[in-house]
């Protein structure tokens, strides 16, 4: 591996994505549990502590909701701010806060001794909270980052599949003859795939990208499945400037040819179908069923890859189920629609 290829794979970090409601519920819960953990770690019985945390409570509960509709409202500006300074961004935002805080809540008549005392304790807790929760934020995104370098490891592996790429190539070369302009656009379908497998895993694509590659395997397929392959598009109501992670769909087109088509002996038809509801991005993939037996080994590891990386990227927002249904195999995923630059998760890529 040349040393370009490694310093290109070095992982990068990100801010949280801070409207995205489950780092919202997990600040809501972080904050109020470590003010809890501190009421009773600070008084010798439970009627004090609670006393204690019923006044902490009067004036945590205000500032830590104007800190989440700040930080909601500033979301866009400090997505565009490298890592270590939106944490500064963050931090800033957090200590005015605090000291504002604290301002009001200070009692009247207070000597300047005791005032600047009380602020100076308001500022380092706000700063030790905001450090453990960016710390947390940065823990999580590590743990679930593998699944990036791994959904595209497997759909490396499954493209170099020796059957895909010997029967593809193979298709190529009896085009060539009688079709030499389909036999180019064949050859450029594998490029592109290949292509977008080296891409940057990190970053957002439009839904319009992904469904072009749909589109671009399903050519390859139909060339070696022939009329075995029946595609049906439902996509009159997608999103094209909807964004979404790379690599979530074609994953899902391909299972569905591979453990629904293959298997069979005559015709299948596969659906996919997109579209918008509201705020939400539906995409639906369905393909015949076998029975459980007759299912290849691979599929339940796929789509546990796609769901950790939903959850990088979307947190709580999004969802991936799958089922049986009428002798179908369904698979359904619901991620909210942005059509805006996010903040991209960081990963191992």
């Amino acid at each position: 591996m040349s040393n370009s290829s490694i310093k290109h794979n070095v992982s990068r970090d990100f801010l949280p994505d801070f409207r995205n409601s489950g780092v919202i519920a997990r600040v809501l819960i972080a904050v109020n549990v470590m003010a809890f953990g501190a009421a009773i770690g600070a008084e010798p019985s439970w009627p004090q502590a609670m006393e204690r945390l019923v006044r902490a409570a009067a004036v945590v509960e205000p500032l830590l909701i104007a800190s989440v509709v700040l930080l909601y409202l500033a979301a866009p500006l400090l997505a565009r701010l490298a890592y270590l300074r939106g944490c500064v961004a963050v931090l800033a935002i957090e200590l005015a806060l605090a000291a504002a805080g604290d301002a009001w809540a200070a009692p009247a008549g207070a000597t300047a001794p005791t005032s600047a005392s009380g602020l100076a304790r308001a500022l380092l807790l706000a700063a030790l909270v905001t450090i453990a929760l960016l710390g947390y934020f940065r823990l999580l995104v590590k743990a679930y980052s593998p699944a990036l370098a791994e959904a595209r490891l497997q759909a490396l592996q499954a493209r170099i599949r020796p059957h895909f790429l010997f029967n593809s190539l193979n298709a190529v070369l009896s085009l060539i003859r009688r079709d030499p302009r389909r036999a180019e656009r064949t050859l450029e379908d594998l490029a592109d795939l290949f292509r977008v497998l080296m891409s940057d895993g990190r970053t957002f694509v439009r839904l319009a990208e992904e469904i072009a590659l749909l589109e671009r395997y399903a050519d390859l397929e139909q060339l070696r499945l022939g009329q075995r392959l029946r595609i049906s598009w439902e996509l009159d109501s997608a999103p094209m400037d909807a964004l979404l992670p790379p690599l979530v769909l074609q994953p899902l087109l391909e299972n569905a040819v591979y453990h629904g088509v293959e298997p069979g002996t005559g015709a299948g038809e596969v659906v996919v179908q997109i579209a918008r509801r509201g705020d939400r991005v539906l995409v639906r993939i369905e393909n015949p069923y076998f029975g459980e037996q007759q299912q290849r080994a691979g599929n339940h590891m796929a789509l546990e890859n796609i769901r950790e990386r939903l959850m990088l990227f979307f947190d709580a927002e999004a969802r991936i189920e799958s089922r049986v249904r009428d002798a179908r195999y369904e698979v359904e995923i619901e991620i909210p629609y942005r059509a805006e630059p996010a903040p991209q998760p960081g990963s191992t890529a």
